[in-house]
């Protein structure tokens, strides 16, 4: 696994940022961002693509592409698939299927400042090719010499699990025999923001910006947006075993659906989530008991939050009341595309751990957000079994089923 994140740069660093309850929201530093409604968000601090590949290409990609290259070398090294432990014929077999909710905003915000400056004869070459949402999972290949299948899948907010869906029917087809897979995004622009601030999504806290991510609050003004990547790699069971790979975890299922119902909210009754959750049980076999925590989707939006508690008690039943579910967004932020590929590295390192990470910030929960949460503190319980929901624009719906290993 690997993580770039506003809490962290690896994998470890953003695991003991979650446990500790670390806030990643702050003033922007990109861009002065004093003329809009929201002054603040969770970027990504202290990295440098320059530790990661030679200037002349970090200049040639967009920070999008930077994070997801960097997520994508930690999970290899993670995995012990670097150097001549890829040999050609499994690099023959090598899958990249890597996404991003936007992709390369900062790049076209650049652009359109240069052709409205001096025409289209400003443009750069690369303005394309950094900008388009497929280059991340391009670019990782190119890097890796893998030439197995290769594209992104982008659906706003589910981007992140869509991707990891997709990488496990390749394995599970016997299409591939290890696929990175993951999500990435840099839209922390002023484009950005302001696009987001003009749907009133975004929290305007301005005085209190660490604290403004605040899911299942009654105070919850809206999300913070955020930026970074997740990487994983997925192997088939019987290959990762022959070579002595270190497994931390099973990857069982993914539920999707679409909500058919507005392009931003989602289903009043949490309808969409329901199927995706009730979808992926059903096709990984299991049992709703089994089930001990959820990552949820949980952005701090009012309609968000309830509709996806209210999906969780439709298909949880009573067993509900046993879960422990969290939203780890109110440290990270929402980080969108990547989203979905951090929270399943959490979800991972809970059942790795035994421990649920808290959700900060609330401080007056709405009534209407009735589940047991782990908030304040990390919540100490045998994991076995995790989900990890996430939402997007569009009605899309993604639910991912995670289990123990169990060692033989």
């Amino acid at each position: 696994m690997g993580a770039i994140t506003p809490i962290g740069l690896s994998v470890p660093t953003f695991w003991d940022a979650l446990i500790r309850g670390t806030s990643g929201a702050a003033r922007i530093t990109a861009f002065d961002p004093s003329a809009f409604d929201t002054t603040f968000a969770c970027e990504v601090k202290g990295f440098d693509p320059l530790n990661y590949m030679e200037r002349k290409e970090a200049k040639r990609l967009d920070p999008f592409c930077h994070y997801a290259v960097a997520a994508a070398d930690e999970a290899l090294r993670d995995a012990g698939l670097t150097g001549d432990a890829l040999p050609a014929a499994t690099r023959e077999r090598a899958g990249v299927i890597f996404g991003t909710g936007i992709g390369g905003l900062l790049t076209f915000q650049r652009q359109t400042e240069e052709y409205v400056r001096g025409g289209p004869h400003r443009l750069s070459p690369f303005f394309i090719p950094m900008m388009i949402p497929d280059m991340a999972s391009g670019v990782i290949a190119i890097r890796h010499g893998f030439r197995g299948p290769n594209h992104c899948v982008v659906s706003a907010c589910a981007t992140g699990n869509h991707n990891i869906g997709d990488a496990l029917k390749y394995i599970r087809d016997g299409d591939a025999d290890l696929v990175l897979c993951g999500g990435s995004e840099a839209a922390i622009t002023e484009l950005g923001l302001g696009g987001f601030g003009a749907m009133r999504a975004l929290s305007t806290r301005n005085d209190d910006p660490a604290t403004a991510s605040r899911p299942f609050d009654i105070t919850r003004d809206g999300f913070v947006i955020g930026s970074g990547a997740g990487a994983l790699v997925l192997e088939p069971l019987d290959l990762a075993r022959k070579r002595g790979a270190r497994i931390y975890a099973e990857i069982v299922g993914v539920g999707t659906s679409a909500d058919a119902y507005h392009v931003t909210a989602p289903h009043p009754d949490g309808l969409g989530a329901r199927l995706a959750m009730e979808r992926v049980l059903a096709s990984s076999g299991i049992a709703r008991e089994e089930v001990d925590t959820i990552n949820m989707h949980a952005t701090s939006t009012s309609l968000g939050d309830t509709a996806e508690t209210r999906a969780v008690r439709a298909v949880f039943g009573a067993h509900a009341d046993r879960l422990t579910p969290t939203s780890t967004k109110s440290m990270t932020g929402h980080m969108l595309g990547a989203a979905g590929a951090v929270e399943a590295i959490a979800s991972v390192l809970s059942i790795l751990n035994g421990v649920v990470p808290p959700t900060i910030n609330v401080t007056s929960l709405d009534p209407e957000c009735d589940l047991p949460y782990a908030l304040g503190t990390p919540v100490y319980r045998t994991v076995r079994v995790a989900l990890s929901n996430a939402f997007g624009f569009g009605g899309h719906n993604t639910a991912v089923a995670l289990r123990a290993f169990e060692q033989t």
